[in-house]
């Protein structure tokens, strides 16, 4: 598996993370329905299609909501690179 968002970002997020009890968990970092994609564990690399995801220090709304900002994030353009021809910009089955 490659870098997740929580890894890249240093959130604190994540089960078990700093920030977690104060801002509760990521739904990237615990939503099973998208393990693998992008070679990421659980959506950790396709956070922007995921709501609720932390950006700019606050919890974003709806992943239509927020798509302008996630397509400007440096660690959605890491996993773009990362991962050419087999990007997913979506999730599986939206």
């Amino acid at each position: 598996m490659e870098l997740n968002c929580w890894e890249f970002k240093s959130c604190g997020r994540e089960p078990g993370g700093m920030r977690e009890a104060e801002l509760g968990s990521c739904p990237a970092a615990t939503d099973t329905s998208n393990y693998g994609v992008n070679r990421g564990r659980m959506s950790g690399r396709i956070c922007w299609a995921v709501a609720g995801t932390l950006c700019g220090g606050e919890v974003q709304g709806s992943s239509a909501r927020k798509r302008d900002t996630c397509l400007a994030c440096d660690f959605f353009e890491r996993v773009r690179l990362e991962e050419g021809d087999r990007f997913r910009l979506i999730c599986p089955g939206s």
